[in-house]
């Protein structure tokens, strides 16, 4: 009935590394295609409808979003996310 418990540095690696898989799997020329529609979705709650929708188009383009992503992992979003409110899910 022991637990582990898991330091702050473990979870920010987890976090971290699901988004290199993300980006990795977009990178692929043509099945990344497949990926970034797939999240497109979280790429408009992130981002917004029309930023959300670009940023997707781009990552969906073969070797355009193989070049975005590749670039991204070093510097940061191209696009940047909707500002937070502090507010989870829009609710009070």
């Amino acid at each position: 009935m022991t637990q582990k418990k898991h330091g702050i540095s473990r979870k920010l690696l987890h976090a971290g590394g699901w988004q290199v898989v993300k980006r990795g799997a977009k990178m692929l020329p043509f099945g990344g295609t497949l990926i970034a529609v797939g999240l497109v979705g979280s790429d408009i709650k992130k981002k917004g409808v029309v930023k959300g929708v670009v940023n997707s188009g781009l990552d969906a383009i073969p070797f355009v979003g193989l070049a975005k992503n590749a670039v991204e992992l070093f510097t940061g979003d191209f696009i940047s996310d909707k500002p937070q409110d502090g507010r989870k899910n829009g609710k009070k």
